[in-house]
């Protein structure tokens, strides 16, 4: 059952019903990746995840999305347009690390994968890499069971960086352009970026070689 706003609430009440029903959410992929987490160390001697941040889109946020896409600001297209609505980061140390908890999220019995971006093997034009998981995710409430959407990104600390910085970067020029030789900067520091991910995950594994064959 997908999830739908109470249709004879006030415009406030209904939003306040699907700011908690997103946070609740956020709340049981957070839960579960903490546990996923733990049970790798405690198999593995290895945590695959650094840190998690979870993130509850603004209404404001959500509007201007509506509205670039020419779609009227009422709940019902949020809830059925914004994908994104509740997003999950998690943040690994290695590039190796991504598919492993990829793989570990679409093994869930009560997750559905809904769609995945892998900007990690195919990058944005701008050198954003990352891999995006859509899921549906049941929300148990006190009378009945609904589907609700969180989108996962899952990247490495440098990629994270990276994309943080981006994001400042274009933010201040909202609306336009921004000029051709700060794109062309972005594209180099991603392909910084991208290296210092590969030398790292080399290092790591030649590490690991070295304590395996002691």
């Amino acid at each position: 059952m997908e999830y739908r706003p109470s249709p004879d609430a006030e415009e406030v009440d209904r939003w306040k019903e699907v700011t908690l029903v997103y946070n609740s959410a956020l709340k049981e992929i957070g839960t579960k990746l903490e546990i996923l987490n733990d049970e790798f160390q405690h198999v593995h001697k290895y945590n695959p995840i650094e840190h998690i941040k979870l993130r509850l889109k603004s209404s404001e946020s959500i509007v201007k999305k509506l509205k670039k896409r020419g779609l009227d600001s009422t709940i019902e297209n949020m809830v059925e347009y914004v994908n994104d609505i509740a997003g999950v980061r998690v943040i690994c140390s290695f590039t190796s690390d991504i598919y492993r908890i990829a793989e570990m999220i679409a093994d869930q019995d009560d997750l559905t994968v809904l769609a995945v971006k892998d900007y990690f093997k195919t990058p944005k034009p701008s050198g954003y890499k990352s891999y995006h998981m859509l899921v549906q995710v049941p929300v148990f409430l006190s009378n009945r069971v609904v589907d609700v959407k969180v989108e996962i990104q899952i990247r490495t600390v440098a990629m994270d960086f990276w994309a943080s910085l981006e994001h400042k970067i274009y933010y201040k020029y909202e609306g336009e352009e921004a000029p051709e030789h700060i794109q062309k900067a972005l594209i180099q520091c991603a392909s910084m970026v991208s290296d210092l991910d590969q030398e790292m995950l080399a290092l790591n594994e030649e590490i690991q070689k070295l304590l395996d064959s002691e």
